[in-house]
């Protein structure tokens, strides 16, 4: 179990074994909201050092987080700040195997994620024809037309090319039981084509699944 305040100090949260966060307000000290992403155990919690975000581990899952700032100055700014580097002292502690990937390309087609989303993929992979992948991220925001008209249960996406051949694509749904609906329906030729071109071109090495996403 584990417990932290928010940055504005106004609510206080609590993790523990059931796999249940709740957020308590301090004046009255009701709980005011309550999350169960059904990933396990949480075994413990901190917020960032501006208070805009929170993290919390689970006895036997992975986490993924992603922060996207104005500039890569902003962001190197961010990570010299003292408090950054206090919150990351106590994060750590929640944490084994932590990978870092730093992106200095990112393609927001059709203006980028989704805060309302309710569940987000994630796919990992390595670029195998930097040709075809260029040419693909040119049609992005056509691709991204083209879906909202034929899966509207997709409400995002971002792409972000990491050093010299990886990838992450982040695709944010209105539901996971709308997005794997959407999956078995047959795409117009053209869209299908668009599909068939962008996987041409990378290698996928991994897909997370994130069912009760914080998105803001």
């Amino acid at each position: 179990t584990d417990a932290a305040f928010t940055g504005s100090g106004r609510h206080f949260a609590t993790v523990d074994y059931s796999g249940a966060l709740k957020l308590w307000d301090v004046g009255t000290w009701q709980v005011v909201r309550e999350y169960d992403w059904q990933c396990g155990p949480l075994t413990c919690l901190t917020f960032t050092a501006d208070g805009s975000a929170g993290v919390c581990g689970t006895a036997d899952g992975k986490l993924v987080v992603m922060v996207r700032f104005a500039s890569e100055e902003d962001g190197r700014r961010n990570s010299d700040r003292p408090e950054q580097s206090a919150w990351w002292a106590e994060t750590d502690k929640c944490l084994t195997g932590v990978e870092f990937a730093n992106a200095t390309e990112v393609i927001l087609p059709g203006g980028g994620g989704a805060d309302d989303a309710d569940f987000v993929q994630v796919m990992r992979g390595r670029i195998t024809d930097a040709a075809a992948y260029d040419a693909m991220l040119s049609q992005m925001d056509e691709f991204a037309e083209s879906m909202r008209e034929t899966r509207p249960d997709v409400l995002g996406l971002v792409t972000v090319r990491v050093g010299d051949d990886g990838y992450f694509d982040f695709v944010y749904f209105s539901s996971e039981a709308e997005a794997r609906a959407g999956e078995s329906k047959e795409l117009p030729p053209d869209v299908q084509a668009q599909m068939e071109q962008s996987m041409a071109a990378v290698a996928i090495d991994e897909y997370l699944d994130l069912k009760d996403p914080w998105l803001f």
